[in-house]
């Protein structure tokens, strides 16, 4: 099948889309609410894809509404294309933790550094987790199995980073 041209941002964006016509800012809601447990999207990134993916002729500008916002809707061909993206390769993980890139680094830490290190990034996996879990439930109630199952995901790598934090050299 040919390439859909779309990079993975902008297909989650007309993915988004198939639920109705948003504004940049609304898009950017819904990538936060449903995606943000194991996709990160920055609004940059949003408003740099609407305007290529217009271009493209994948998605359609709306009348202005209110402070200028701008709705973007899914067109045929946005769709088509998006169908392209879910049939293709997925690719690689691009793994990035910054912990673990401190970590390495351990030797030049002080143990006080170590320690805070380790403690801020417990809480923020800890407090992670416990939102992905609420999110799976709500997902679950909806309905949403797939969503449900994309959240699972979150919450084992919530579950895998707090047991690597154990394990990882005291400072």
């Amino acid at each position: 099948m040919a390439d859909s041209q779309i990079n993975p941002t902008a297909a989650a964006l007309l993915g988004l889309l198939h639920e109705g016509p948003m504004t940049g800012g609304q898009l950017m809601a819904a990538a936060e609410r449903r995606l943000a447990p194991y996709w990160s999207m920055t609004r940059s990134q949003v408003y740099r894809e609407l305007p290529a993916l217009a271009d493209l002729g994948y998605v359609r500008l709306g009348k202005p509404g209110p402070r200028s916002s701008q709705p973007y809707a899914i067109t045929a061909a946005g769709k088509r294309a998006f169908s392209r993206w879910l049939t293709e390769a997925p690719g690689r993980d691009a793994v990035r933790n910054p912990i673990a890139l401190r970590v390495a680094f351990g030797e030049q830490h002080s143990g006080n550094q170590l320690n805070n290190l380790y403690s801020g990034a417990s809480d923020y996996h800890s407090e992670a987790l416990s939102h992905a879990r609420e999110q799976v439930k709500e997902a679950k109630k909806a309905g949403d199995g797939y969503g449900a199952a994309a959240l699972e995901f979150a919450v084992a790598y919530h579950k895998a980073a707090l047991n690597w934090l154990k394990a990882v050299p005291a400072g």
